[in-house]
């Protein structure tokens, strides 16, 4: 490992930057870069990958350097987990800094709680607890813990997956089918894709598996009408789009219009023309109300803890709490009653979250489900099946980095109970009416 002064130097600035917790940590190290343009490209690698690694490893880091100094901190991980020797950054430390980084090698980690192996607040752990034994906490923490590969998924729209693939490797990009998304990819190693003429194309579009299984959980048809209820950046709305052929009428709800500002470029590339996207004031916005009981297909991808993502957002675990997850679940329960109430009968609602907590998952479900009597859950794993997935996690979906290669996610998908005669007037009404929304 070759480690200048200057890469060193750069990483405990911006390390000192993120260990605030007070924004995320790509926020942070995006205006980092900005700031310093003089780094090189494997300059401004180093200091990601440190940064990373030591948010990742933070609770043996905060262990072996007790005074918790970024700068000792960034040693330490190069040192204890990155693999660095003291003697390889002897030039660039004081001779101070060798001597304690020489004890912090020799440190034994011996007596560590179950939350320390795994790199996990306390809060968390004692809520994982409750459904997984301690090796599967360990298990799930590793994964967790490793960096997330690259996922793709091909636009149909424009490509079929074997062509892209075929495609890739012709521009020296290794890649193959991710095991259970029929649409995806998985390279290997992290090239520039987004400068690749797949991208640029609207060929390819970069979502985790996971990600991708959501919408084959919703499974819309050609000429439904669908929503997409916190579509954010758009990513599961542009697959929703392609899996219905670009047919049919595809809502992209999000209280955010920067957010889905950022979805205007990606929809152009792709080619799709039954997209519209809408910003709304909250679940209860009057273009939400004026669609109630007309929609075929739901999708609630909703706000929550993110702790299913900390491959990529390390962070998180450390931004979050128990009084913010709390409020959230609140939250939740408000989009999934709302959104509840644009599905026609006969309709499906997808309710899903990249949260490992039962509270922000199957309680979510369990109390909507005993309150509101016109739903009844279906089984995923057989819907999974009939779009040709062999993944069967149990009626919900369940699904983890340390067993499927994904980000973590739950799914649960709901329909609403349906009488023949109801389902015709409210299509009827539907091909009607819905055009309204746009308005």
């Amino acid at each position: 490992m070759s480690i200048t002064r200057h890469q060193l130097e750069a990483a405990a600035d911006a390390l000192r930057l993120v260990l605030k917790l007070d924004r995320p940590a790509d926020a942070v190290l995006s205006d980092f870069f900005r700031a310093h343009r003089a780094l090189g490209q494997n300059d401004r690698a180093f200091v990601a990958d440190a940064v990373y690694g030591v948010l990742r490893r933070k609770r043996t880091l905060d262990r072996l350097a007790e005074d918790r100094a970024p700068r000792r901190m960034l040693l330490a991980w190069l040192a204890r987990i990155a693999g660095a020797s003291v003697r390889e950054l002897a030039a660039h430390l004081s001779a101070e800094e060798q001597a304690w980084l020489a004890r912090v090698k020799a440190v034994s980690l011996g007596g560590l709680t179950l939350a320390e192996q795994a790199e996990l607040p306390d809060w968390v752990v004692e809520r994982l607890k409750a459904a997984l034994p301690e090796p599967e906490i360990l298990a799930l923490a590793r994964g967790l813990n490793e960096p997330a590969p690259l996922d793709l998924r091909v636009n149909t729209v424009r490509a079929a997956r074997e062509a892209v693939l075929a495609e890739l490797a012709a521009s020296g990009i290794a890649g193959e089918p991710t095991p259970y998304s029929t649409v995806g990819i998985r390279v290997k190693g992290k090239p520039a894709i987004n400068r690749h003429a797949l991208f640029t194309n609207g060929a390819i579009e970069v979502q985790d598996e996971g990600s991708q299984l959501l919408g084959f959980l919703l499974a819309p048809r050609r000429h439904d009408l669908v929503v997409d209820f916190c579509a954010g950046a758009g990513g599961k709305s542009l697959m929703l789009g392609a899996l219905m052929h670009s047919r049919g009428r595809l809502y992209a709800f999000d209280v955010s219009a920067a957010r889905l500002a950022r979805l205007k470029p990606r929809l152009k590339r792709s080619g799709l023309s039954n997209l519209y996207a809408q910003p709304i004031r909250n679940e209860n916005d009057v273009r939400v109300k004026r669609l109630a009981g007309k929609i075929d297909r739901v999708l609630v991808d909703a706000p929550c803890s993110g702790l299913g993502t900390l491959r990529r957002n390390p962070d998180l675990k450390w931004r979050q709490s128990a009084q913010a997850v709390e409020e959230m679940t609140a939250k939740q329960a408000s989009i999934l009653r709302s959104a509840a109430n644009l599905v026609k009968p006969g309709g499906r609602l997808i309710y899903a979250t990249c949260s490992l907590l039962a509270e922000e998952n199957e309680d979510i479900v369990s109390a909507f489900l005993a309150e509101d009597s016109r739903f009844c859950a279906l089984d995923c794993a057989q819907i999974l099946r009939e779009q040709r997935i062999a993944l069967d996690t149990g009626a919900h979906l369940k699904i983890f980095p340390h067993l499927h290669g994904t980000d973590g996610f739950f799914a649960a998908a709901l329909e609403h109970a349906a009488d023949r005669k109801a389902l015709r007037s409210l299509s009827r009404e539907s091909s009607a009416d819905a055009g309204g929304a746009e308005s």
